[in-house]
This record gives C-alpha cells, structure tokens and sequence, in this order.
C-alpha cells in the first residue's frame, strides 16, 4: 500500500495520520494492567506527571468509569474522536479492555476505537475487537529473529505456560505475524511499532520491516528505546540513529515519524499529554 493510501485510510486519527496529529484529540484509557510478557526495557513502577511513556499512568480504572470519563472528555472536547487502550498492561490479557470498548462503541460508534497490543494473543483475540467496534490496531514488534528477541523479552506467558529467553521470542514473533496476517485481512488498519535498541535490533530492522510490508502491514512507527529496567545501561539513541535507521526502512515500507510515546492515560493533542483526572 501507497504511503497516500495509507494516510487515506487512517485519516483522522493521530497515530496514523500525519495531517490530523496536531487537530486530533484521543483518549487513552487505563483499564488493563495484565501483561503476558515481560519486555527488558519495560518499567511500570514510577509516575510522574511529567513523565511520557507507554506503560505510565496515574491510576487504572474500570470499564465503568473509563465510560464515565469518555462522556465528560467528549462533552467538553469536540477534538476527541480516537479512544485507545494502551496499557499499562496487555490489553488483549485483560477482559476489561474488550467490555471499555462494548460500552463505549454502543454510545459512542462515531468515535475510532483503536488498541496497541504485544500481539500475542491477537489472532485468539480478533473477532472479539471486531465485535466490539475496534477499528485500527498497532502491534509492537521488536525483533524478527529469536536470538535478536531473547535480547529483548525475558519471558512469555502463554496457555498456562512459561516461556523464556529465545523460545518466549520465536512463540511471540510467530503469533504476531499470524495475528497481523488475519487483522490485515479483516480490514483493520494496522501499524507496527517497533522499539530502536542500539546494539541489539537496529541492524535487524530493516528486514523486520520487509517481512511486514509482505505481510500487509501498512505503517510502521521506529521509536527510540527509552532506557529503563534490564536495559537501563544503554545509552539513549542518537537522533542521527534513528534517522538513519528510519530511512533506510522508509524505503520499504512508509514511516509514521511524529509518534510521542504517550503515556496509557494520555488525554487531548499527541504532545499535549496531562495525567488522567477522574
């Protein structure tokens, strides 16, 4: 798909389309704390108001009051038109996320529902966000092979099992491009991100984005690591970089380059982020 078609069919949402990031609002509710794997460079336990990544929020909410939030926000913001579920876990490990998005789709059907998800459970989990309104949906994929993915998963729970090191990051990549492959075909718009780790995924990347564009994905987001947890030692990644590893990918498959990393309760304009208030 053509880098115009691509913005043709996610226009209107921020995250897709780079004509609506500074015009359009959306809301990111904090309704699954769950997550199935554990990411080297994923740390939850700090907040603060200032702070913008994903996996960051003040507080998790239920369904109910993510409703109640929605009808306040949109009442007093005719720029909100994208509701998301970003976290902080798994949303697709979270039955909460799917019952937030039947809430809301049967108030709210004009609103774009969108969903960012590790994939692992995406083709399981996929007719359940069609029936509940889901209407674009961004996967994190961070390696192509299992030696780059043991670098950067610790471990995968997966059907009551645990699965670590390489074998939890050949089980994850195999089930993302399964569930990417059925979500494209179904009609969802799709984007892949994918975290830049110097030292370990930037040379792989290029490829990874090749196997995607065959698999149909239609955008792809590089996000510079933000060093935390197991990978708090490396350094932050170079502009120079990220650059030069998004244009070389660029020419394979189109590039959103505008992404903030927002928080899972990011609320109004991408980079004008404020914790969430309920």
């Amino acid at each position: 798909m053509s880098a115009y078609a691509c913005q043709q069919k996610g226009f209107g949402h921020p995250c897709f389309d780079k004509e609506s990031h500074c015009g359009v609002g959306r809301m990111h509710l904090p309704v699954a704390p769950r997550c199935n794997i554990k990411c080297k460079y994923c740390s939850r336990r700090h907040d603060c108001a200032n702070e913008n990544r994903p996996g960051v929020t003040s507080r998790v909410i239920s369904p109910i009051q993510a409703l109640e939030l929605v009808r306040k926000v949109v009442a007093k913001n005719n720029r909100i038109r994208v509701i998301g579920i970003a976290g902080p876990g798994d949303p697709l490990a979270n039955e909460a996320a799917f019952e937030t998005f039947r809430l809301i789709d049967g108030e709210f059907p004009e609103l774009i529902k969108c969903l960012s998800t590790n994939g692992l459970l995406l083709l399981e989990k996929l007719g359940e966000l069609l029936e509940a309104g889901v209407s674009s949906l961004t996967v994190t994929v961070n390696a192509l092979t299992p030696w780059v993915g043991g670098k950067i998963y610790s471990r995968v729970n997966y059907q009551g099992k645990k699965f670590l090191g390489q074998d939890a990051a050949a089980l994850l990549h195999y089930n993302q491009l399964l569930g990417l492959e059925r979500a494209i075909r179904c009609g969802l718009m799709v984007k892949v991100n994918s975290v830049l780790i110097p030292g370990i995924n930037d040379k792989e990347l290029p490829e990874l984005a090749r196997v995607l564009r065959d698999f149909g994905v239609q955008l792809m987001n590089i996000m510079p690591l933000i060093p935390r947890a197991e990978l708090s030692h490396i350094p932050p990644v170079p502009v120079s970089l990220l650059n030069q590893v998004r244009d070389i990918c660029e020419g394979i498959i189109p590039q959103f380059r505008l992404c903030k990393q927002c928080r899972a309760d990011a609320i109004g304009i991408p980079g004008e982020e404020r914790p969430l208030r309920f």
